[in-house]
């Protein structure tokens, strides 16, 4: 959800400064976020790791199956994970077909310690639904009923585009996770 959020309200705000000339892509880096935390609790039956974050908080984490190496995690390890994400945006041209694809996948690691990469991407057609000159703001709408409005905060922007133009939004988000031995 932070991610939709995040990107979302970047894409309302990039989208208002693309040139309307031609089918035109932007392309829009998001957070890097890395956390380290501390294993604390293994609980193979249940596969839950009990985490210590960086500002003492716990945070429970139930590995799915497709972490094979599950086994070989021991407390006191360290794991850090590395989120990163982007979004891209084109305008879209009279005629172009709407999309609706997503996509995921996984690597996992090959170090002496667990690792893994996952990624996804998600595309979609929107529609501009609503543009409010008082907020002002802007009303996007998609494909299975989804809406989003965001703030806008240049108004100028906002003279540029009309209700009804379409926009492709792509994002792209990928966590990469390791871990260490105990110190």
């Amino acid at each position: 959800m932070k991610r939709l959020s995040t990107g979302l309200t970047a894409i309302a705000l990039l989208f208002l400064i693309v040139p309307r000339v031609g089918a035109q892509t932007k392309t829009l880096m998001g957070d890097v976020a890395t956390v380290t935390a501390t294993v604390e609790a293994v609980d193979a039956s249940t596969r839950t790791l009990t985490l210590k974050g960086p500002k003492g908080n716990y945070v429970d984490v139930v590995a799915p199956p497709s972490v094979t190496r599950f086994s070989e995690i021991k407390v006191g390890d360290k794991i850090t994970a590395k989120y990163y994400e982007n979004v891209v945006l084109r305008v879209q041209q009279p005629g172009d077909k709407a999309v609706d694809s997503d996509t995921a996948g996984a690597t996992r690691g090959s170090g002496a310690k667990p690792a893994a990469t996952a990624a996804t991407q998600r595309t979609i057609t929107a529609t501009i639904t609503e543009i409010d000159q008082t907020v002002p703001s802007i009303t996007f709408s998609g494909p299975n009923g989804w809406k989003y409005s965001s703030r806008v905060e240049d108004k100028k922007a906002l003279a540029k585009v009309k209700v009804g133009d379409k926009v492709d939004i792509t994002w792209t988000e990928a966590l990469l996770i390791g871990f260490e031995g105990a110190k």
